[in-house]
């Protein structure tokens, strides 16, 4: 799905920038263009990039296993 127009950026494109480490909608608009024409895209790329953003973290139990000296 298109989610900014103007710049033909997709919603797939903003899930491949929240799992390269992309966390701001302002650093979203400088890698792909998205919100940076008109701008009535960025209340729906910013759900789009906390969503996908909050998938990418990865639990790690074994940390609650280590015991500190």
């Amino acid at each position: 799905m298109y989610v900014c127009i103007c710049n033909g950026v997709t919603d797939h494109q903003i899930r491949e920038a929240a799992h390269s480490g992309v966390t701001s909608v302002s650093e979203l608009t400088m890698r792909t263009g998205c919100g940076a024409t008109c701008g009535s895209c960025l209340d729906m790329a910013a759900d789009l990039l906390a969503r996908f953003g909050a998938t990418h973290d990865l639990p790690l139990p074994v940390l609650g296993l280590a015991q500190v000296a």
